[in-house]
C-alpha cells in the first residue's frame, strides 16, 4: 500500500481512536452518548447526503455493466446471509438484516476514496463514485426493506403474526418513511426534474453532508469503548472473512464475465474487498440490535484490510 493509503488508514484508527478514549470518560462513558451520536448521524448527516447525492446522479449516464456487475453479486449474498440467519431464530426480528448489511456493505468513502485515488487516479475514481452513487441506495433500501418486513411480522406482544395485507401496508409505510428511503426518493424526484439545487440549499446538505464521517467513525469508537471485542470475536472475525474474502470472490468472476478488463475490473473488485463501512452500525443502532457485533467487525475488517487488499488487487491484476 502507498505512503498515502496508510496515512488514510492511520487518521481512520486515530478517530476511532478518539471515540474510544472519550468512550472511558465520565463525560461520554453513558450507552447514551453513543446512542445520541447515531441518532444524529442516521437521521441528519445520512439523510443530507443521501438527498444531495441523488439528485446530482446522471443517470443516463450511469455504466450500468459495471453498476450490476458489482450489485447484483453484493445484493444476492446480502439476501443469502439474511436468509441463513433468519432460519437460526436470531431473537431480535432485524437481527439477520443487520448481519447481511455488515456483510455486504464497504467503506466506500473513508477508505474507498483515498485507495483508489492512489492507486488508480482519476480513471478509477470515477468508476468508484459510479459505485458510491448508488451504494447506500442498493443496499441500505434493500436491508430495510428486509428489516420493516420482519418487524411488521411480529405483533406488540411479539408472538402472533397480523394478516398479510397489514404487513405489507406497514412494511411499505416503514419502508418509505424512514431516513435512508425517503431522502433517496426525495434526491430521485428533484433529480428527474432536472432542476438546479438552490445554492443555500446544496450549501447546507453539503455541511450536514460532511458530519458523516467523524461522527460514524467516532460513533464507533464510543461503542468499542462501551461493549469491547471480547465475546464478540467469533461473529467479528466471520463477518469480516465474509466481506473481505466471500465478497470480492463472488464480484470478481461475475465482473469478468460482464467483459470488465483492466482499471474498471480491479476498482469493482477492490471496492468489493473493502472492509466494512461504519452505516452498518448505523444501521445497528437504528434497530437497537447487534451493535457490539457489528463495532467489533468494522475494527478487525479495517486491520485485516491492509493484509487482503493488496492480494486481491494482485489477482485481479492478473486476469
Amino acid at each position: 500500500m502507498s505512503g498515502l493509503v496508510a496515512a488514510k488508514l492511520l487518521a481512520v484508527f486515530a478517530t476511532i481512536a478518539a471515540g474510544w478514549v472519550a468512550g472511558r470518560t465520565p463525560l461520554f462513558r453513558s450507552e447514551e452518548s453513543a446512542r445520541l451520536l447515531s441518532n444524529l448521524a442516521f437521521y441528519l448527516f445520512t439523510p443530507a447526503l443521501l438527498v444531495s447525492a441523488t439528485a446530482r446522479i446522471d443517470l443516463a449516464a450511469l455504466p450500468w455493466t459495471t453498476v450490476a456487475a458489482y450489485f447484483g453479486p453484493a445484493a444476492l449474498l446480502l439476501l443469502t446471509w439474511y436468509g441463513w440467519k433468519r432460519r437460526r431464530r436470531p431473537g431480535h426480528p432485524a437481527a439477520p438484516s443487520v448481519r447481511a448489511l455488515t456483510l455486504t456493505f464497504s467503506n466506500t468513502v473513508q477508505l474507498g476514496i483515498p485507495v483508489v485515488t492512489a492507486i488508480f487516479g482519476a480513471d478509477g475514481l470515477g468508476i468508484l463514485v459510479t459505485l458510491i452513487s448508488v451504494h447506500g441506495l442498493v443496499l441500505l433500501t434493500l436491508a430495510t426493506v428486509l428489516a420493516e418486513s420482519d418487524l411488521a411480522r411480529v405483533t406488540e406482544e411479539g408472538q402472533s403474526r397480523p394478516p398479510l395485507r397489514s404487513t405489507i401496508a406497514t412494511t411499505a409505510r416503514r419502508t418509505v418513511i424512514h431516513p435512508v428511503t425517503l431522502p433517496v426518493l426525495i434526491g430521485l424526484l428533484w433529480n428527474v426534474t432536472s432542476l438546479p439545487i438552490p445554492r443555500p440549499v446544496d450549501e447546507t446538505l453539503s455541511l450536514l453532508g460532511q458530519g458523516v464521517v467523524p461522527v460514524s467513525l467516532v460513533t464507533i469508537g464510543l461503542t468499542l469503548a462501551h461493549y469491547g471485542i471480547v465475546g464478540n470475536r467469533r461473529r467479528a472475525l466471520a463477518l469480516s472473512a465474509g466481506k473481505l474474502l466471500v465478497m470480492p470472490a463472488i464480484v470478481l468472476p461475475v465482473a469478468f464475465a460482464v467483459g470488465l478488463r483492466g482499471t474498471p475490473l480491479a476498482v469493482v473488485v477492490l471496492c468489493a474487498a473493502l472492509p466494512i463501512g461504519a452505516n452498518a452500525l448505523l444501521f445497528a443502532q437504528r434497530y437497537d440490535t447487534a451493535q457490539a457485533e457489528t463495532t467489533a467487525a468494522i475494527v478487525t475488517s479495517t486491520v485485516a484490510f491492509a493484509a487482503t487488499g493488496p492480494l486481491w488487487l494482485l489477482v485481479a491484476g492478473a486476469l
